[in-house]
């Protein structure tokens, strides 16, 4: 539909305006600000992973008592993903990000102030809500203003965020805690997020399509758009619209509805296997690289890689998802069985599991991502929170298992049951292949190739329906 104004009250189908625009200025600057969200997300996130030997010494907890401790953050992060990804298809993103923030910095602030284990999993748990809530958000709201044929590279440039964050932590971690305590990383982690969601309030603009769905802000939305293309003008009665069902009723079923059952099943196989994954690596790898002899700090360095191999293999991936979708994430998420299943057999040498490490996070959390980015184009608008929060809640049930099961797997190592430390990657590797098969499905299924179209004879990415006049 012509974007072009007119003298008998044009309209003009949002959606279909954006994906005519180039990426510019306006797009940019979004993606820095929901970029920063998550360099802070990332942080808060991966620092109990990392400040783990320290914290296990100054509060007299096992090795096998940390998982608990890492879970009670991912419940957390499980139940915010699960609850604000709806409540934003309500209320907006803008709302939803600036809260979790602030709720995410006072929770990091209070984790350092803690003198035992039981305050430290509440604190931990309240934490996750505020991180749970932040991401999927972020994922929309950078989707939403964003052409088709460059959603996931934005989305996943995007992200990077929460990497650089994740792998800041490591190295703020080694930096401060031999002066300061492992306290000092939660003060840093507390106080950021504070200072920034001021400038959100003041910068962050509410999704585009959110607001045109609404039918009630069209003044906001000619305003936006303005902005996403500088040389357009609309006329005074213009309506704006977005070609998609306004959907009622409980967002969550809409999952299930119009032949999304299926790939709604298939996205949660990969975001629960891709995110145990994750977690488990990313909280376990620091402790148990100190158990093999690394000092904490090298550990905490070390351990790093896994966020730095994945700024990498974001940034290498972009193209290659917007291309080639699913295909190009189930090849992503094979290599990666290789990959760390390689770290449980070169543990032993620094050089060669750095390496190992940097691959694994170049395709776990590069995969990750690029299955955020998937999800969001999966989605009409009026359930994209919910359907990329909830792929993350599910997820988030992984990321939770992860460490419990490696804790496990520990504690079985200790008590002489025959369980080594390479178990655990094994373990790992199974899961990176279940979540190759299941993209490969989606792959099959959804049929997505270079245009951004359906092929024939299977649902499009974005179900579309006549707009309410």
């Amino acid at each position: 539909m012509s974007a072009t104004p007119t003298r008998d009250a044009p309209t003009v189908e949002v959606a279909a305006f954006i994906d005519a625009q180039p990426v510019g200025a306006f797009q940019v600057k979004l993606l820095l600000t929901c970029a920063a969200v998550l360099v802070l997300d990332g942080f808060d996130t991966q620092a109990i992973g990392y400040v783990a030997p320290a914290l296990a010494k100054d509060l007299g907890l096992s090795r096998g008592m940390l998982g608990p401790v890492f879970s009670a953050g991912l419940f957390g992060l499980m139940i915010g993903a699960l609850l604000f990804g709806p409540l934003a298809d309500r209320v907006g993103r803008k709302r939803i990000i600036i809260f979790s923030t602030l709720a995410f910095g006072l929770g990091a602030l209070a984790t350092a102030f803690v003198r035992d284990v039981n305050t430290l999993l509440a604190i931990r748990f309240l934490t996750g809500l505020g991180l749970g809530g932040a991401m999927p958000n972020t994922v929309a709201l950078t989707s939403e203003f964003n052409p088709r044929r460059r959603r996931s590279t934005m989305v996943m440039v995007m992200f990077v965020g929460f990497s650089i964050g994740a792998a800041l932590g490591g190295f703020l971690a080694a930096g401060l805690i031999p002066h300061f305590g492992w306290r000092s990383v939660f003060l840093v982690g507390g106080v950021a997020p504070l200072l920034l969601a001021p400038i959100l309030a003041l910068k962050l603009p509410e999704s585009v399509r959110f607001l045109a769905l609404t039918g009630r802000a069209n003044e906001q939305v000619a305003e936006l758009l303005r902005l996403v293309s500088r040389k357009t003008a609309f006329d005074a009665a213009t309506r704006f619209v977005v070609h998609e069902p306004g959907l009622t009723g409980v967002p969550v079923l809409h999952l299930f509805k119009s032949g999304r059952t299926l790939p709604t099943l298939l996205l949660w196989v990969v975001f629960f296997m891709s995110l145990l994954d994750l977690y488990l690596l990313s909280n376990w790898l620091p402790t148990v690289l100190n158990d093999l002899g690394a000092s904490i700090s090298t550990a905490a360095v070390v351990g790093s890689m896994l966020q730095v191999g994945g700024v990498v293999g974001t940034l290498a991936l972009g193209s290659i998802i917007d291309r080639f979708s699913f295909r190009a994430l189930a090849l992503v998420y094979f290599i990666a069985v290789f990959a760390v299943a390689a770290i449980g057999q070169l543990g032993q040498s620094i050089v060669f599991v750095t390496v190992a490490i940097f691959a694994a996070g170049f395709c776990i959390v590069g995969g990750q991502i690029a299955a955020n980015a998937l999800a969001a184009g999966f989605y009409p608008t009026s359930i994209r929170a919910t359907g990329v929060g909830w792929a993350l809640g599910i997820g988030r049930v992984g990321s939770i298992v992860g460490p419990l099961v490696a804790g496990a797997t520990l504690e079985m190592r200790l008590f002489g049951l025959g369980l080594g430390t390479s178990s655990i990657f094994t373990l790992a590797a199974a899961a990176a292949l279940c979540a190759a098969l299941a993209a490969f499905s989606l792959g099959r299924l959804v049929g997505l190739g270079g245009s951004g179209k359906a092929a024939p004879n299977e649902a499009p990415l974005e179900p579309v329906t006549r707009a309410d006049a």
